[in-house]
């Protein structure tokens, strides 16, 4: 008999030592970024009902998270915060003593050098939960850049390592450096929402952060899922305004969009592996219908491969606990 002639790739699959060896792809703590929802409200730690594990925790109560996060090596974190009040143009969120601010303070003081982002945008701080200024039910671009620049300014008077852009108005990011160059604040870096798409995975988040909007959709600032070039372009102007990194939200459904940007641009590229990501997998967990270990590392481990150098995720302290056994 003819002997058959082909390659044999299981060669390098035989052992489990075997696999590590030519693993092409390798997750460490260094690459997650923890969210974390701050409560105005005082002696407060609500887990959130959609997000199994994730917690709104008090400004008071901070000391004991912030001592676990850095205990499991992860570096960094991204604030949202839960206001006691609202208005229609989210003055709290630029008022230097929000909680933001006071939040990053107080981190800064139990752990100086972990790195603090501040999400920058205003749907947490309006009564209408739009990112912006309403006029005639409409989100005014420009009147909104100016309140985002007094947002981020306050955020990087307080403390804050990086600046973190969500809200997708145009000319959001030359806005925002602009402003922050011009207080003295040149060193702090902008990671813009350069690509965030109107997406059905945010849900569990606005329950968590008490953001939804009370009128409407925000398709009209957010991108359209069906889009792909538009990524492009909208990234491209970030770049060009002076982005020091790139998100793209959300990541699991949007892998082909990292990769675009990855191979495009130089700046390091963020996953935002987003709410509803995140409960999908919990509530399957918790039906016993799948391995959550084995499905996180699976899907983080996949958003790493298609380009992402660091990942958002509600997961960061489990990932770090599996990571580190």
């Amino acid at each position: 008999m003819t002997e058959l002639q082909f390659d044999r790739h299981r060669r390098l699959r035989q052992t489990s030592a075997f696999r590590d060896l030519v693993r092409e792809t390798h997750l460490h703590t260094d690459d997650l970024i923890y969210p974390l929802f701050v409560l105005e409200e005082q002696g407060k730690k609500n887990e959130v009902p959609s997000m199994p594990g994730v917690y709104q925790v008090s400004i008071d109560r901070l000391d004991e998270e912030i001592e676990e996060i850095v205990s499991l090596g992860i570096k960094s974190i991204i604030l949202f915060g839960v206001p006691n009040h609202k208005d229609h143009v989210g003055t709290e969120a630029y008022n230097d003593e929000g909680v933001i601010q006071m939040a990053t303070k107080r981190i800064k003081s139990i752990a100086p050098h972990l790195v603090v982002m501040a999400d920058t945008c205003l749907c947490q701080f309006t009564d209408h939960g739009h990112c912006g200024v309403i006029h005639d039910e409409y989100v005014d671009n420009d009147a909104t850049l100016p309140l985002l620049v007094k947002a981020a300014v306050s955020q990087a008077k307080a403390g804050a390592d990086v600046i973190a852009p969500s809200n997708m108005m145009d000319g959001f990011v030359t806005a925002i450096r602009h402003g922050l160059d011009e207080a003295g604040y040149t060193n702090v870096p902008i990671m813009s929402y350069a690509v965030k798409y109107a997406s059905a995975f945010y849900g569990p988040f606005r329950d968590a952060a008490h953001s939804s909007p009370q009128f409407g959709d925000r398709k009209t600032y957010q991108m359209d899922p069906a889009n792909r070039l538009e990524a492009h372009r909208e990234a491209q102007s970030d770049v060009e305004q002076g982005a020091d990194l790139l998100i793209v939200k959300p990541a699991l459904s949007y892998l082909d969009i990292m990769r675009d940007l990855k191979d495009r641009y130089d700046q390091p590229i963020v996953a935002y592996n987003v709410s509803g990501e995140y409960s999908l997998i919990k509530a399957a967990a918790q039906n016993g219908w799948v391995n959550e270990q084995e499905i996180v590392l699976e899907k983080i481990t996949s958003m790493k491969r298609a380009g992402a150098d660091l990942i958002m995720t509600y997961f960061a302290k489990d990932i770090a606990k599996w990571l580190n056994e």
